[in-house]
């Protein structure tokens, strides 16, 4: 799999369409217009996952303020799940953050339970839970991984 920043947005609608096809979008009820929106803005770094030149999902990280090495989103393909991508897309995005902080961010929806099985595999710790954060009834848990403070943290 190939981990490929996105320049440009040609890819963005491809990336969209995985992601609004997909839970949690469908039950956040994010459309592949909302989806779209949200690959863009300042501060963000969009990836797409690509296999034999198709894309199969898509990465943004957000490496600005307070929360710098906040990952906003991991989508695989549904018909790629299961054989390995995610986790490898979670190595590119740890390497890439953990460069320039200690602290790897992320939030998962709490209907979600697969993908929380999947980050507390990887070491992440529950910070917190937002209720009624994206959906009325639907928290977003927040979630950490660390390798120390800011104190005593050098970019590697």
């Amino acid at each position: 799999m190939n981990v490929i920043l996105q320049k440009d947005q040609k890819h963005f609608p491809k990336m969209a369409s995985i992601m609004s096809s997909t839970e949690p979008w469908i039950t956040l009820q994010r459309d592949q217009a909302a989806c779209l929106a949200s690959l863009q803005g300042e501060g963000k770094e969009v990836y797409s996952l690509e296999e034999n030149g198709e894309v199969i999902g898509v990465v943004v990280l957000q490496m600005n303020g307070s929360f710098r090495g906040y990952l906003q989103v991991l989508c695989i393909d549904e018909k790629y799940r299961g054989k390995g991508y995610g986790k490898a897309a979670m190595a590119y995005c740890e390497k890439r953050i953990f460069s320039t902080s200690p602290n790897f961010f992320l939030c998962v929806s709490s209907f979600n339970t697969e993908a929380q099985k999947f980050y507390y595999n990887l070491g992440f710790s529950l910070v917190g839970e937002i209720k009624d954060f994206v959906l009325e009834g639907y928290s977003e848990l927040l979630l950490r991984k660390t390798t120390g403070s800011f104190s005593s943290f050098n970019p590697q």
